[in-house]
């Protein structure tokens, strides 16, 4: 037992006294936790041992899940639609089994989801709109996980929290039935058998605006039955009290440089989730790539690489770092070295092969890993950009045309540019500029694909021929080129060159 030593001039219950707003960071129990119930209030910091592998990758995994949600509410989609969407997404990224199943892994799912949480607070909390974002994605992801929660599970965790309501007395039941009836809009057969609680009228905003408590004295009386929008309503309080204070405990983690970076990348990630690439987004076993058929190819092209494709037909010249963004792209749909090189020789038409040789060889061989420093001598060279890379660079200076066209390019410029390329449609360019005068460039370039594509995403959806999770949010050029080639080939390609694990029905 450890003892301690107190000082005898300071009154030992005064010594006690914590501030309850730095309670949560107090004395933490390095110990592992147990997780009750599916659903967190996530009002304590966990205090076991995790990497920092651990803490990054399952940050990025929930970042991922908010990320979908997000996109379903740009998109307007209703919240039948967003459930189906986000069911896959939310397997994929971050399973919650429920209790009853008796999973072998329920203890690490219910450990990532709050460890997840917690990464991504003290990510989020450096800023009001990073603060106010992720609490509303957060009260979001969890509203929907408590609707469709197990009915026990689900009561037993709503009774397990501290919640400041009252039950209705029989006697204040009996006195206002009547009016709690009519203003609660319950008025079944055997009203006396249905149950109220009274609560502040403050913690149900939503139900007082729509007219479906009782008021009476400052307090609302409030259904049963919307006891879940009341436990909603406080997650989403608690929380945005939870990341004020973690806003003033951050700069605390600045001197931690293991945390620091961490913490830097994840709120990067909040601009456009980080997805890395992956050899999967090659089509080379499906067609053959070599220099010629490019400009064929350019068609499935994401704006950023289309818009490079064009200068350097137009120009037959690219500045460096279009050049190096561009030769990436290629290499991670399948085009080979030597076909690259082949590529670019043609397309510079207007060097000689000496300044060729000596001047821009050499970058494509170090793009591919032929030569290079010790990374690429692996064999592996650079990886091609994804959209969060493009959208957090340097934006480009006169004469370059380097990174995301959304975020590049003016509004009016950005449309006559999507007109160019054959995109008319005004709807869909009205989205694009509501999308870009917000920032939310990655969602612009997803409405610009799934209304070019509307057709074949409506066939693999009512014919079921892909699995829901390989049509959520593009987040890297070479998934966008790859989703956009498949899908105007379908019945053209194998059974599995999805690029999943599990076999899908692609053939005819």
């Amino acid at each position: 037992m450890l003892a301690v030593t107190t000082n005898p001039r300071i009154d030992p219950k005064k010594r006690a006294v914590l501030d309850p707003r730095k309670r949560q960071f107090a004395k933490a129990q390095w110990v592992e936790q147990e997780y009750a119930h599916r659903m967190n209030f996530y009002t304590t910091p966990p205090t076991g041992d995790i990497s920092l592998e651990q803490f990054e990758e399952w940050g990025i995994a929930r970042l991922k899940v908010l990320a979908e949600l997000e996109a379903c509410q740009f998109r307007n989609k209703p919240p039948a639609e967003t459930e189906e969407y986000m069911r896959p997404v939310l397997e994929k990224h971050m399973r919650l089994s429920s209790t009853r199943s008796r999973s072998s892994e329920t203890a690490m799912e219910r450990k990532k989801d709050h460890y997840s949480h917690w990464s991504l607070r003290l990510a989020f909390s450096g800023t009001a709109d990073l603060r106010q974002r992720f609490a509303r994605l957060e009260t979001q992801l969890f509203k929907l996980r408590l609707q469709h929660d197990d009915l026990a599970e689900r009561r037993a965790f709503i009774d397990s929290l501290p919640m400041s309501w009252e039950t209705v007395t029989a006697e204040e039941k009996n006195l206002w039935l009547d009016e709690l009836k009519a203003a609660t809009g319950f008025s079944s057969m055997r009203g006396d058998e249905e149950s109220w609680f009274k609560v502040d009228w403050e913690m149900v905003p939503e139900l007082v605006e729509r007219r479906q408590v009782l008021l009476k004295r400052g307090k609302a009386y409030v259904h049963v039955r919307e006891q879940q929008t009341m436990v909603v309503n406080e997650f989403s309080r608690r929380l945005e009290a939870g990341l004020e204070l973690a806003a003033r405990f951050l700069p605390r983690m600045d001197e931690d440089n293991r945390l620091a970076p961490i913490l830097h990348h994840l709120s990067q990630s909040f601009v456009a989730p980080d997805a890395g690439y992956s050899e999967s987004s090659s089509i080379g076993d499906m067609a053959s790539i070599n220099a010629s058929s490019i400009d064929a190819l350019s068609q499935h092209f994401p704006l950023c690489m289309l818009n490079l494709h064009r200068e350097l037909r137009k120009d037959s010249h690219l500045k460096h770092y279009g050049r190096l963004q561009y030769t990436l792209f290629l290499k991670g749909i399948g085009l080979s070295l030597q076909e690259c090189i082949v590529f670019w020789r043609k397309s510079f038409k207007l060097l000689t092969d000496e300044k060729f040789k000596s001047e821009y060889l050499y970058n494509i061989r170090h793009s591919y890993g032929d030569v290079g420093g010790d990374a690429n001598k692996r064999g592996r060279g650079y990886t091609p950009y994804s959209c969060q890379k493009l959208l957090t660079e340097a934006l480009p200076s006169g004469g370059q045309s380097h990174g995301c066209p959304y975020r590049t390019y003016s509004p009016d410029n950005l449309v006559a540019l999507l007109q160019n390329v054959g995109i008319n449609d005004r709807e869909l360019l009205r989205g694009v500029r509501e999308d870009v005068g917000k920032q939310r460039y990655h969602i612009a370039c997803n409405r610009v694909f799934e209304t070019t594509h509307k057709n074949e995403i409506k066939k693999v959806k009512d014919q079921s021929l892909w699995p829901a999770s390989e049509l959520d949010t593009i987040l890297h050029p070479n998934t966008y080129f790859k989703r956009g080639f498949l899908l105007k080939n379908l019945g053209k390609v194998q059974s599995g060159d999805i690029g999943v694990d599990v076999p899908t029905q692609m053939s005819e």
